[in-house]
């Protein structure tokens, strides 16, 4: 049992889980996240887990948790930190991984995952997160929440360690729609300067386009348009493009978004993962070979524990919908504690930011710079 478990007697809980009616998260001053408890492959416990977690290390966080409320007041009640801290939304149906969007938008209504956008949606959260089907999510985002205005395709924009100062690049889509077209690759374009300027303090993003090559007669047709409408947005839109990159820039110093396609992004961002884990166990295994190699072992470990925390995907776990009324961070859905705690970290920080103002502003009026700079950095007038 972690540090922060607490086993309080039977009996109803006493101030750590508000009824639906109170508002004590809302009105505490704390950045309220909106947390799907069911939508993960290792169910609430790990969920619970993670947020208690997050509620241990940051004491400006509170939480609206949406699943069945018996089960739900059981594992908070046994979570000190969540104490006064978390509210729990009763909803009794779940969205599997094998559900159809369709027939979650059509029969979802009393699902964790509903109720946990519609708090957004009513404003009494800032941030929705959920494990659950991704698919589904961004189908009942898209619903709930709504496009902002003049974005066609949202996206999914992921956080990929790289050679950069700042231990990161952003890259979108990565699934969101399999297609995009060259408006729809603008647009992303502008919604991942935007995260990375509000999102990781990076005043003038440098944004390259994902293809098969640098040079300018590749690729297919609506790249080669996309590149041209980067190309006169950037000078507006404050920020510098780099052109066309290649799959070995994703992790690299070259840029600091990748704009692709969601196919494309999904593909690159599953490989990633994979490797960085058969690295890992290729690791564990050539260290474990002799007696002599886990000597050598034991002398690395300080080193090997920098690098794996380095290359874990739990620890950059969360996927944000870029183009909604309203932020949705999607986390893995095998993602453990750790990676709960990651996803709730990333969605306090954006709620912290107010992203989606930005990114509205930003996509309403690229040519006025200004609209979407952090606070410190605008000009006064």
């Amino acid at each position: 049992m972690s540090d922060d478990s607490h086993q309080t007697p039977a009996g109803p809980l006493t101030g750590a889980v508000a009824d639906p009616g109170q508002t004590g998260p809302t009105k505490s001053g704390r950045i309220v996240i909106s947390v799907d408890a069911m939508g993960g492959d290792r169910g609430p416990n790990a969920v619970v887990a993670g947020i208690s977690r997050s509620a241990k290390k940051n004491p400006d966080i509170a939480f609206i948790l949406h699943g069945p409320k018996a089960d739900l007041a059981r594992l908070v009640g046994r979570r000190k930190h969540l104490r006064g801290r978390c509210e729990i939304r009763d909803a009794t149906g779940v969205v599997r991984m094998e559900d159809k969007p369709s027939q979650v938008m059509r029969h979802g209504k009393d699902t964790s995952m509903w109720s946990a956008l519609d708090c957004v949606r009513a404003g009494e959260a800032t941030v929705a997160v959920s494990c659950g089907n991704t698919g589904a999510l961004m189908a009942l985002s898209m619903i709930r929440l709504r496009k902002l205005p003049g974005v066609n395709r949202p996206a999914i924009a992921v956080l990929w360690p790289s050679r950069n100062p700042s231990g990161f690049n952003v890259m979108l889509d990565v699934g969101a729609d399999v297609r995009a077209d060259e408006q729809d690759l603008l647009q992303y374009a502008l919604m991942g300067a935007s995260y990375a300027r509000n999102g990781m303090k990076i005043a003038r993003p440098r944004i390259g386009l994902l293809n098969v090559g640098t040079e300018e007669n590749k690729g297919r047709a609506e790249l080669k348009t996309a590149h041209d409408l980067i190309v006169q947005a950037a000078p507006g839109a404050q920020f510098d493009f780099v052109g066309f990159v290649e799959g070995g820039d994703i992790p690299g110093d070259r840029c600091d978004v990748i704009v692709t396609d969601g196919f494309t992004g999904n593909v690159a961002l599953k490989t990633g993962e994979g490797t960085a884990k058969l690295i890992g166990d290729l690791l564990k295994e050539a260290f474990k070979f002799s007696p002599l190699s886990r000597f050598a072992a034991l002398l690395a470990l300080t080193s090997m524990q920098r690098l794996q925390k380095r290359i874990d995907p739990r620890r950059v776990n969360g996927g944000v919908f870029l183009g909604l009324n309203g932020t949705v961070v999607k986390s893995h859905g095998s993602a453990d504690a750790t990676g709960i705690a990651a996803a709730v970290k990333l969605a306090f920080q954006l709620g912290q930011k107010d992203l989606t103002s930005k990114i509205k502003a930003r996509v309403a009026s690229a040519g006025v710079p200004e609209q979407d700079a952090p606070e410190e950095t605008k000009v006064a007038e």
